[in-house]
């Protein structure tokens, strides 16, 4: 196959996956939960996701080890899914990563990812990026997300409950309702 034939079947492949989607962020479906005063649904995130700036203090640690401190990091939104928040590499230390040479995965929002693991595990991915993200997110070039599934991670000191999933990443905080994509039954979404 040709780099002309690849490029086709690719950009196939991203409209087929993008037209997918049911669930976009404009209804929320009759069983999500309704938001109280100063929560959020993750139903009215809007899809294909946005990023949002954040300023409060974010915080990934692994057992004593401090990761990362930012407050300079962004949060991607996606209907029916906790935000994940993708922290500056300034803004960590990454002599405790290490890239997994062998690890891929394509977003057909973001682009191609690589993932990352801690030095110390090299077990497990901890983290994923977007070396070269699609342009539509290119905000999220040079920056890093972790999976809350693996290490501590803090918004504004509350330690955020990792999604329900060992795909997805989101940090779920108690301003957020779902149910959450990830939880039993919540594969179609």
């Amino acid at each position: 196959m040709g780099s002309n034939d690849k490029r086709k079947t690719t950009i196939s492949w991203l409209q087929n996956a993008r037209e997918h989607w049911v669930h976009t962020g404009t209804k929320r479906p009759p069983f999500a939960i309704e938001p109280k005063k100063g929560q959020r649904s993750v139903w009215d995130f809007p899809r294909p996701p946005v990023i949002e700036k954040v300023r409060k203090p974010v915080i990934v640690n692994h057992k004593d080890i401090e990761i990362s401190y930012s407050s300079d990091a962004l949060a991607v939104l996606e209907t029916a899914s906790p935000p994940t928040y993708y922290i500056p590499k300034v803004d960590i230390d990454i002599n405790t990563l290490a890239i997994i040479q062998d690890k891929t995965s394509m977003c057909e929002w973001k682009g191609n990812a690589v993932y990352w693991t801690l030095k110390v595990m090299m077990d497990r991915p901890v983290a994923w990026s977007y070396p070269n993200p699609f342009p539509e997110f290119d905000r999220l070039k040079d920056h890093i997300a972790f999976y809350p599934q693996h290490l501590e991670c803090y918004i504004a000191g509350e330690r955020v409950t990792a999604q329900s999933s060992q795909f997805y990443a989101g940090w779920i905080t108690s301003d957020l309702v779902g149910p959450f994509k990830g939880e039993p039954g919540t594969q179609h979404w």
